[in-house]
């Protein structure tokens, strides 16, 4: 449900302020991230179309504020990268396949599934400390940990939590430390690495 409401105070320095609403006697709280467009600099009187959420201590705000005359263009959810996932599963079970089939040492398949499970949990955690404005686990711990194995994990972590999704900085990274770890997977199998391979038996 869409409001309207006249700006009745309005802090530069903290960048919030105070709504009137036409049909509401109390005054509803927005801050300037609320705004869609964050270019314009809000000033008493104008005239606020918004919606109302809670922000995390459960008090009532504004969101999706827009000015007068201006159109209001409601987010589009993001879409879940299928194919990200569907590797990753796929990655997984030619993993636990090679393995019964007796190609890949279960030390090596340990590790893939191990780091994996430790992958997503990570992003878990991160994605929690983020909404709750913790402390966040370092983007290069998440990279390290995709890196030695864990991608797969990673990669189902960024689809099913939309957790590091759609920073275009860390997906390049992400995937780059794919392509390394699956060369080095290769490497093991070939003439010059089969020997550390049976290290790994």
């Amino acid at each position: 449900m869409r409001f309207k409401g006249k700006l009745t105070k309005w802090h530069a320095d903290k960048a919030f302020g105070f709504i009137a609403p036409n049909d509401v006697l109390s005054q509803v709280f927005i801050h300037q991230s609320a705004f869609a467009n964050k270019a314009r600099i809000p000033q008493i009187s104008d005239i606020i179309t918004f919606s109302i959420t809670k922000d995390k201590a459960g008090r009532y705000c504004a969101c999706d504020a827009t000015f007068l005359g201006e159109k209001f263009k409601k987010k589009q959810p993001k879409k879940i990268n299928q194919c990200s996932i569907y590797f990753s599963l796929i990655f997984l079970a030619v993993i636990m396949i090679t393995f019964t089939l007796g190609y890949l040492p279960q030390k090596l398949m340990s590790i893939y599934i191990g780091l994996s499970f430790l992958t997503f949990l990570s992003y878990a955690v991160d994605k929690s400390k983020a909404q709750r404005g913790a402390w966040r686990t370092q983007e290069s711990t998440l990279h390290i940990l995709a890196l030695i194995g864990g991608w797969p994990g990673a990669a189902l972590a960024q689809q099913i939590l939309r957790h590091k999704s759609s920073k275009k900085t860390f997906i390049r990274v992400f995937w780059s430390t794919v392509i390394i770890n699956l060369a080095l997977l290769l490497w093991l199998y070939s003439s010059s690495g089969v020997q550390y391979l049976q290290l790994l038996t």
